[in-house]
This record gives C-alpha cells, sequence and structure tokens, in this order.
C-alpha cells in the first residue's frame, strides 16, 4: 500500500454505485426497468453546481480515471491528466467519471446479477448505442443535480460520446473535447472488430456468451481480441522503435513459440486483458462502436447533425493514430465548420499510435492545459473561485 501520494494525485478514491429505478427505453427496442451506474468523482462541485466535467471512457475503460485504491499501487487510466494543477484540475473543476452501462466494473452489465432471474445476465443483456449511454449520463447528471456540464471530455469512444452529447443535449454541455475519435467506423474499422468478436465467440468456452454458467472464461479468444485490438491502437513507428525486431533469446529458435519481442508482448496483454475483462462486455462494446454513427439521423450530413450544437468544441488528433486517424478528426472540424461552430483543432506530433491519447506527451498536455484553462474561465465568474463549499464525494 503506498503511504504517499504524488503531490498532483486526488489521493485516495472510492467508487459509489448508484441505483436508477426510472425505466431506460433502449435504442435496440428493450428497456432497462432498473440498472446501476458505478461512478467516482474527483474535487468540489460549486454552490451553483457549474464547473462540472464529464469523463466517457473508451472501449475497455471504467470509472477509475484518477487517484488509487486503498492496497493498490496503480493509479486511474487518466491519472496523468486529472488532479490538483493537472490539466483537467480538481482545485478548478469536479469531475464525474463512469464506468457506462454495459461496462464489467460494477454498472448493470452482462457479468451482473439479472434481478429477474438472480443469475447474471450473460448474453441476454441489452446491445448498447452511445445515444444510450449518453441518456444515462444524463440521468446521472439529473441525479447530482447538474443542470449543464463546464465540459465533455473523451478519448476514443470518449470522444464519441462527448460529440453525442453536444447533438443530444445541446443546452447541457458548454464545451466538447473530441480526442482521436471519428464521427463513425470505417469498414477497415468494422472489420477488425467482428474479427475480435469472432475469436471470442468461436473460444470453445464461451458456450454462446453463458460461460459463468459454466464457471468458465473464454481466455483464448479474449486474448486474441485484445492482441488484434492492441495492433490498432499503436503505430509502425512506435512498435519499430519500442520493439524492433529484437529476441527475447537473442537468436532464432526454429519454433512456434514467441520469439520476437513484439510477439510476447502482445501475449502478455492478451493474457493480462484475459483475466481483467468481461468477455460479453467486449462483443457489446465494439457493436456500440460499429453503431456510432450520428449524422445517420440527419439523412447522412453531420453538418445537419451538428447544426444545433452550442458547446464549444476542441478537437485533437494524433499524426500516427491509423485507428482514427487526423482525417477523421477532420471530418468533424469540416462538419462543425460548415455548421459555422465555433472550433479549435490541432494534431500532435506523436509515434505512439491511437493510444497517444493516453500519455503525457509534453505537446499533447501543453494544448489540453491551454483549452482547460479556457473552459475553466468559461465558468460563471460569480463561482469562478476554487474550494468553495459544495458537493465532494469520491
Amino acid at each position: 500500500m503506498l503511504n504517499k501520494f504524488p503531490d498532483d494525485s486526488v489521493g485516495l478514491v472510492e467508487p459509489q454505485a448508484i441505483k436508477f429505478t426510472e425505466a431506460l427505453p433502449l435504442a435496440c427496442g428493450r428497456t432497462l426497468d432498473q440498472y446501476t451506474l458505478m461512478v467516482e468523482t474527483y474535487g468540489k462541485l460549486n454552490t451553483d453546481r457549474s464547473n462540472a466535467i464529464l469523463i466517457c471512457h473508451a472501449l475497455s475503460g471504467h470509472h477509475h480515471a484518477a487517484g488509487y485504491y486503498e492496497g493498490d499501487n496503480k493509479p486511474g487510466w487518466w491519472d496523468s491528466a486529472i488532479g490538483p494543477g493537472k490539466a483537467v484540475d480538481t482545485n478548478k473543476f469536479f469531475i464525474v467519471s463512469l464506468n457506462n452501462l454495459g461496462g464489467c466494473h460494477g454498472s448493470s452489465g452482462p457479468n451482473q446479477t439479472d434481478p429477474q432471474t438472480g443469475k447474471p445476465y450473460g448474453p441476454d443483456f441489452p446491445l448498447m448505442t452511445v445515444k444510450d449511454w449518453v441518456t444515462s449520463q444524463a440521468r446521472l447528471a439529473d441525479h447530482l443535480g447538474i443542470n449543464q456540464w463546464s465540459a465533455v471530455i473523451g478519448g476514443s469512444l470518449g470522444g464519441m460520446q462527448a460529440m453525442q452529447w453536444a447533438i443530444t443535449y445541446p443546452e447541457r454541455l458548454r464545451h466538447c473535447m473530441v480526442i482521436a475519435a471519428a464521427p463513425k467506423l470505417s469498414a477497415q474499422n468494422i472489420a477488425f472488430n467482428e474479427v475480435a468478436r469472432q475469436a471470442i465467440s468461436k473460444d470453445p468456452h464461451f458456450y454462446s456468451g453463458r460461460y459463468y454458467d459454466h464457471n468458465a472464461v473464454p481466455k483464448t479468444g479474449l486474448m486474441l481480441a485484445r492482441m488484434v485490438g492492441h495492433i490498432t491502437y499503436l503505430s509502425d513507428d512506435g512498435m519499430r522503435e519500442k520493439f524492433g525486431r529484437e529476441m527475447s533469446a537473442g537468436k532464432l529458435m526454429f519454433d512456434f513459440n514467441p520469439q520476437f519481442e513484439v510477439e510476447s508482448y502482445l501475449q502478455y496483454q492478451g493474457e493480462r486483458f484475459s483475466t481483467a475483462f468481461d468477455a460479453n462486455t467486449y462483443l457489446l462494446m465494439t457493436k456500440a462502436l460499429d453503431y456510432f454513427d450520428p449524422a445517420a439521423d440527419f439523412n447522412h450530413d453531420l453538418a445537419k447533425a451538428l447544426e444545433h450544437v452550442s458547446a464549444k468544441f476542441m478537437l485533437i488528433a494524433f499524426t500516427t493514430d491509423w485507428r482514427f486517424s487526423p482525417e477523421r478528426s477532420r471530418e468533424i472540424l469540416d462538419a462543425l465548420v460548415e455548421a459555422k461552430k465555433e472550433v479549435s483543432y490541432t494534431e500532435v506530433d506523436s509515434p505512439q499510435g491511437h493510444d497517444a491519447f493516453l500519455i503525457p506527451i509534453p505537446r499533447y498536455m501543453e494544448i489540453f492545459n491551454a483549452y482547460m484553462s479556457r473552459i475553466a474561465a468559461d465558468i460563471p465568474t460569480e463561482t469562478n473561485t476554487a474550494g468553495q463549499e459544495g458537493y465532494h464525494a469520491r
């Protein structure tokens, strides 16, 4: 257990399970009669609740974005960006991070108990869309008494949620930060997701998604899915720089076991993921990615979809990201310009590929900090002071 946290850490945090009893109609035609969202918060909510920031997670993310759990020395997944004096400054903002519906870290999802059967939902948990998530997040905001977010921020699939927020609830956010995202998936991206789903569903321990009943885990399928996905999160430059053609044993072994460092790395990532993530959730999350296409409701015209947004946008892309390349961010940029919206855009030169949005690259953090200062300046002046009494939760 850590005895001392870094000065810029939010320190020890505890998640909250927030239960909702109002039925939630879903895009798939089904309804969740009740559900739970697992949430963490950092910082203080000011008296008129105008300094709140919502953090939306990516495919394999969750609510633990910053700080530490008791007895665990690994910080939250975006600890480099959230904390006192960091880009998302807890001295200025009240930050809300949640595990989306369908997730596997405490929110209602396939690995949680179905109240109607007393058993895990498994494959019976309904398919979700980004729009469904945003609706549930709006109800979370209502629960917290937050009428308008200072900003909704997300990377990758999280950035898609931020964009959907601006479209669905234009009056409920002042800023929208979309990082390393796209307005919809390309055919290639859908293809990668399908390979991952096939790897999982064809695992003999998948049991049509009812592996809980068999006390089993489709571990091989999850490993393969993560390995395929992880390749798309890195870049050719980054992999060359990190691994090259280095061999674990320093020489060819003339067998089919992993010999190159990159092979060992992918196997390690797959092994670790297979014990930490739920297979049904992986299927559900990739489908939500595939389905995301906000322009579809506007005759496939993205500028039309963005016509009624009122938030100011910040778009960030990374030069070596081929999962969601800078060209995809520029599609959003062009649509916002055509819709005559206020938007800032930057491309960060980085060899880390898609994963760069999680890494404290100096230029990236410099831009992130600068825009967050702008968001802080837009908090109504009568409450733009740190340390006010207000809602404070862990």
